[in-house]
């Protein structure tokens, strides 16, 4: 039976790690299954989710994700196993490419062939995490004799972040699921069939962007923001093509790549913030979650926007009911 949950994003913007004891008990106690994290410019992806495990001992614990490059594949497989040693049974491991952004221009690491690195990834994972000695020489990289030292009670799950068909498909094959990003709910029904492919029990886990505010304006405002910063990213904007919105965007990417940022915001149109945000009383953003899980999403994992709002009263209006 494939797991259902519902989580929500941490940490929270703006509040210390160490003060968001009270915030990760009342997600608990609201009704929230899950916590995910992501690994960006904040954050890492495992220190949060490291607390979250000893403050709600009962809340599931996933990375949406951790970059597959930016560590090696013996230190990759540490974290993992410490994090799922600390918390038998309860996480759900997130990996992916990342972005070109991030590993090249952050990191200083090449963003080359990314199906492949993630792939030999978890390909690795799968076998370290169990405590056997790995010597293979990967199409991406070579580990030579690296057995690991704490070996995890449980295994925790892999899941892959996916947009397009072949990472969707490995997602499905190779791992427990796929973790989705900035797509509308009806898109779900174009993503989701590649990731059962490989079993009608793997997960789809998204993570959906919301603001719940009926200020229109306000979300038409930061929103364009949000999406000009994310579906500029080479990966995103070829995913959006692949969902059929090329002319849609090609305006605003236009305008982008001449430069000119004021005219590439105005040239999104409302339609696209309105299905990739989801906003309005706590009772249409409820609404507008449960149309992705009605279309395949199994857990969706909340991130509350940045645009001034109460996010304290936001978990609580968003929770389940």
């Amino acid at each position: 039976m494939t797991y259902q949950g519902y989580g929500m994003t941490i940490p929270f913007d703006g509040v210390p790690l160490h003060a968001q004891r009270d915030w990760i008990v009342e997600l608990a106690d609201l009704g929230y299954t899950d916590v995910w994290s992501s690994e960006a410019n904040g954050a890492d992806g495992f220190t949060p989710l490291v607390l979250a495990s000893t403050w709600a001992p009962t809340l599931r614990l996933g990375s949406a994700i951790v970059p597959a490059f930016t560590r090696g594949p013996a230190t990759l497989a540490q974290c993992v196993a410490s994090l799922a040693d600390a918390a038998p049974g309860r996480v759900a491991f997130g990996v992916g490419t990342s972005s070109n952004v991030i590993v090249e221009r952050w990191n200083d690491i090449p963003f080359t062939e990314p199906y492949k690195k993630t792939r030999d990834t978890v390909r690795f994972l799968r076998t370290a995490l169990t405590g056997a000695k790995v010597k293979e020489d990967y199409d991406t990289f070579s580990v030579n004799g690296f057995k690991l030292g704490l070996v995890p009670e449980e295994q925790p799950k892999i899941l892959i972040a996916a947009l397009r068909e072949g990472m969707l498909r490995l997602a499905g094959r190779e791992g427990d699921g796929a973790i989705v990003n900035w797509l509308g709910a009806d898109d779900v029904r174009t993503v989701a069939p590649h990731v059962h492919q490989g079993g009608e029990d793997k997960e789809v886990v998204a993570r959906i962007f919301v603001a719940p505010t009926t200020d229109r304006d306000l979300v038409l405002n930061y929103g364009r923001f949000a999406i000009a910063a994310y579906l500029t990213v080479p990966v995103y904007a070829e995913f959006h093509r692949w969902l059929g919105r090329g002319e849609m965007l090609q305006p605003m990417w236009d305008h982008w790549a001449a430069g000119d940022r004021q005219a590439a915001l105005a040239a999104i149109p409302e339609e696209l913030v309105d299905t990739l945000i989801v906003h309005g009383t706590p009772e249409a953003c409820r609404e507008h979650i449960a149309r992705y899980q009605e279309n395949g999403v199994t857990t969706p994992a909340l991130a509350i926007l940045p645009f001034g709002l109460d996010q304290r009263q936001a978990i609580r209006d968003l929770a389940p009911r």
